[in-house]
């Protein structure tokens, strides 16, 4: 797959939403509702659903969706290849400059996309990522406590200065997230990543909800575990980085 958005004949949109799910089928639609509530007469945007090799009707709702939704878009997985390559695939193949993502489950509130968006639109080329947030957390006690202490380790090694990486709602320049490199787990470093290359961010403050309705599809070891072998290679990813030459070319 080209890392060059896909040509549709359409004008590109100012924004693309990209939405990794799998197996949320009574989410869809609800979803898909509040992100319009949220942006439409605001932005021209398309909102790009990765079907990460839902089994259930995920792929038939969004499909009557795009019936009457001519601004929405479906890739589909074969087979789950989890949180982070649905992400990549997402915003490899969104078409505008401005990339937003949220959960497909509901927690993350779409009313928050736009300060996001509007982050990176003000902050220009200086400010690579803009990070939700959460606040007033809906999880369990016991995921609750797994986010503080994944997020503690990984903040004591890396210095990233965020709080919680693993909330959905982030919006971001595309080119920015295509010059990172790939790993699984990915998601879950782009503030450490995205400093690396010598960007700020943005931090905004998202309060968190319940989710519409069924249970996580992304389990427990995807969601704490990151890996200690992830923390490291990241930690050396920061010291071994160097300085981009400034190049020109001569004509």
């Amino acid at each position: 797959m080209s890392d060059q958005a896909p040509n549709s004949g359409l004008p590109a949109p100012d924004v693309s939403i990209v939405v990794p799910v799998r197996n949320e089928q009574d989410n869809v639609a609800p979803l898909i509702a509040e992100i319009a509530a949220a942006l439409d007469g605001r932005w021209a945007y398309e909102i790009v659903y990765v079907n990460d090799g839902s089994t259930d009707a995920t792929g038939e709702r969004l499909a009557a969706e795009m019936r009457v939704r001519k601004n929405l878009r479906q890739i589909r997985h074969a087979a789950s290849s989890g949180q982070s390559a649905a992400v990549r695939t997402g915003i490899r193949m969104a078409r505008g400059k401005i990339v937003a993502t949220l959960d497909g489950d509901g927690q993350n509130n779409p009313a928050f996309l736009p300060a996001l968006i509007e982050a990176i639109e003000k902050g220009g080329d200086k400010v690579g990522l803009a990070a939700g947030q959460r606040v007033g957390r809906k999880d369990t006690a016991f995921k609750r406590f797994q986010s503080r202490t994944a997020n503690r380790v990984r903040n004591a090694i890396l210095h990233d200065g965020t709080r919680d990486t693993g909330c959905g709602l982030k919006a971001l320049r595309r080119d920015v997230f295509l010059a990172l490199p790939y790993f699984d787990g990915l998601h879950r470093f782009l503030p450490a990543l995205v400093r690396r290359e010598g960007f700020d961010i943005v931090y905004v403050d998202v309060i968190d909800r319940p989710r519409h309705s069924g249970v996580s599809n992304y389990g427990f070891f995807d969601r704490l575990w990151i890996g200690i072998m992830d923390l490291a290679g990241v930690w050396w990813l920061i010291r071994r980085k160097k300085s981009t030459p400034v190049a020109t070319e001569v004509v």
